[in-house]
């Protein structure tokens, strides 16, 4: 007889009760019967935390010092948090990163996603990490729309986006409404064609708005569409809350004071500059900054700094002028004072080449005299308040900020100390008295925004300053293909009422 078929009845017992185990094993194997692993436990074990996000300034980029960017920050202090290395995907959109959290492709979506009831129905939403306001959008030199029924022109905003969500909720009090969802352009690029005229209206969060009006000035804001709007982190509803505990623990743990400075750090100067700014500083690009780059390039690799820096600490003292001379005395491209000076062997404050080293060795000495405690990008925005109104007050301010409270480490709390310099009841309290501390604090403010404008306004593949169209500067997220980019002569013909 054929083994194969052999009764049962045949077989030894023992056999067979071992064949059973090994089949009944195989199953288990097979389905549930093999305990499951915890969304959390499994972050653990592959070390990796599969973060989903998009390019953008709100959210992630790659800065000078590498990836940055407000979410991209609270989810590095997350995957620290759980021991994991973090693992970045760059989905194409929102709508998209929300996807990939659904499919199981990654842990988290940090993209910048607005909180709305449909979403809520298919994924967990952690508690909110930063507060937006939407607000439609037209250009400047067309009719301001009052209201949704008031509009006169095209309207288009990303498919799948919260925007559309709202105009959809909106609809049943505006039945005229009409717009348009484009599944090819993101909030920024439609923002790019309100201000080139390609398109009338888009509806668009108010912090991407800011940070774009200092590249695109042409960008009017008509009204909000909404008091407000939260945007939160997405989690699977498919598994185990164990990792969306974890996260909630963590944003709570950091506390609102911690978000606050991280809220600083990114979107706490976007509104330093005005209009007319953002444009002076496009025309001074190119046809001032060639004439110096290459000294700020010198000084800054002899100083260990970075060139854009020293460039932007020049544009606000005398928008690269080496004549300028200001009302209290100080005189050169870097506004040295003669005390300042001197005890910098500069001899002559209005030769650009000294100025602009002499400059370069007192930020860098600034920032080697900080107490080691003081971290970046705190270390940099607190010396330039020291470049601005001395160490010592600097030093004071740092005390009175400790002694009300607050951190003197970290720039958000040392701003909000400042103005007090100006206040006999808080300057009589310190060592050197009085100081023009809201003089300052708007230093600063504008520093960082004319360096983040220098950083891309410059093309860091080849050394050369990028090309700007009629009235626009590069957004911080995505630059446009070269092929693209507008002749030499096109900064200089900006056809705008502001000029």
């Amino acid at each position: 007889m054929n083994d194969a078929v052999k009764p049962t009845a045949l077989r030894k017992p023992g056999a067979l009760a071992a064949t059973l185990m090994v089949g009944v094993a195989a199953c288990c194997a097979l389905t549930t019967c093999t305990p499951s692993v915890s969304s959390l436990e499994k972050v653990r074990k592959t070390g990796v935390l599969r973060v989903a996000t998009v390019n953008s300034p709100t959210t992630y980029y790659q800065g000078p010092d590498g990836p940055t960017g407000f979410e991209y920050d609270l989810a590095q202090g997350l995957a620290d948090k759980l021991g994991v290395e973090l693992q970045i995907e760059v989905a194409a959109s929102p709508p998209a990163a929300l996807d990939m959290v659904r499919s199981g492709q990654v842990d988290v979506a940090a993209a910048s996603l607005g909180v709305t009831a449909l979403r809520g129905q298919h994924v967990r939403f952690s508690r909110p990490v930063l507060t937006v306001v939407p607000q439609l959008v037209y250009r400047m030199g067309t009719t301001q729309p009052e209201n949704l029924g008031g509009l006169g022109g095209r309207l288009v905003v990303p498919a799948g986006s919260s925007q559309a969500e709202q105009l959809a909720s909106l609809h049943a009090h505006n039945p005229g409404l009409v717009w348009q969802e484009s599944g090819d352009d993101d909030s920024e690029d439609l923002l790019e064609k309100v201000a080139s005229g390609e398109i009338d209206y888009t509806v668009a969060n108010s912090d991407l708005i800011a940070i774009n009006q200092r590249y695109y000035p042409k960008l009017r804001v008509a009204f909000a569409l909404a008091d407000s709007q939260d945007l939160a982190w997405a989690f699977s509803q498919d598994r185990d809350p164990s990792l969306f505990d974890a996260a909630g623990e963590y944003l709570n743990s950091i506390g609102d004071t911690e978000l606050a400075r991280l809220r600083d750090r990114h979107f706490g100067h976007i509104e330093q500059v005005d209009t007319l700014g953002a444009v002076a500083l496009a025309t001074h690009a190119q046809t001032r900054l060639p004439r110096y780059r290459a000294a700020f390039e010198k000084a800054a690799r002899k100083y260990g700094l970075d060139w854009r820096l020293l460039a932007a600490i020049s544009y606000q003292e005398s928008h690269w002028d080496p004549a300028a001379v200001s009302p209290t005395g100080v005189r050169g491209i870097m506004q040295l004072t003669a005390q300042t000076a001197l005890h910098l062997k500069v001899a002559d404050r209005e030769d650009p080449l000294q100025s602009i080293g002499g400059g370069a060795m007192y930020l860098r000495t600034i920032i080697d005299q900080l107490p080691e405690e003081v971290a970046e990008p705190d270390r940099t925005w607190l010396a330039l308040v020291a470049y601005n109104m001395g160490v010592a007050h600097l030093n004071d301010v740092r005390d009175l900020t400790s002694s009300l409270g607050g951190d003197g480490t970290r720039w958000l709390d040392v701003r909000g100390s400042l103005p007090l310099l100006g206040q006999p009841k808080w300057y009589k309290q310190t060592r050197h008295g009085y100081a023009r501390g809201r003089q300052a604090m708007q230093f600063v403010g504008n520093v960082r925004t004319y360096y983040d404008m220098l950083v891309w306004l410059t093309d860091g593949s080849n050394g050369s300053t990028r090309n700007v169209p009629q009235g626009v500067l590069m957004t911080p997220a995505i630059a446009p293909p070269e092929d693209l980019m507008p002749s030499a002569e096109q900064i200089l013909k900006i056809r705008s009422p502001i000029l």
